[in-house]
């Protein structure tokens, strides 16, 4: 799921607010399929993190809970304009995708 992520750093005073849209299924397993009645097997993200300057400064333990295509949204102190920030997924199939943004 190679560029699933879109991702933005904004530095407000000394705060720094990430923002991040997910392109993933979130399927739950318990959902079944319209044409087939077959149940459609979970594929969700199971974890979430942030790091800056190889500091974890968010992590998210998700499940099938969560919508489709998840926004996510958190501030962080202690950062500096061109500072770089990376978010990573991983879910429960293994599959994972990470991105980075530069603080503006």
């Amino acid at each position: 799921m190679a560029n699933s992520i879109k991702i933005r750093a904004k530095l407000k005073g000394d705060v720094t607010e990430v923002k991040a849209l997910i392109s993933h299924p979130m399927e739950t397993g318990l959902r079944k399929d319209k044409e087939t009645e077959e149940i459609v097997p979970a594929h969700f993200i199971q974890d979430v993190v942030c790091t800056w300057k190889d500091k974890e400064v968010m992590k998210a333990l998700w499940s099938g809970g969560v919508s489709k295509n998840p926004y996510i949204a958190f501030k962080f102190g202690g950062a500096a304009k061109g500072d770089i920030v990376k978010l990573a997924w991983t879910d429960n199939k293994g599959e994972s995708d990470a991105a980075e943004a530069e603080i503006k």
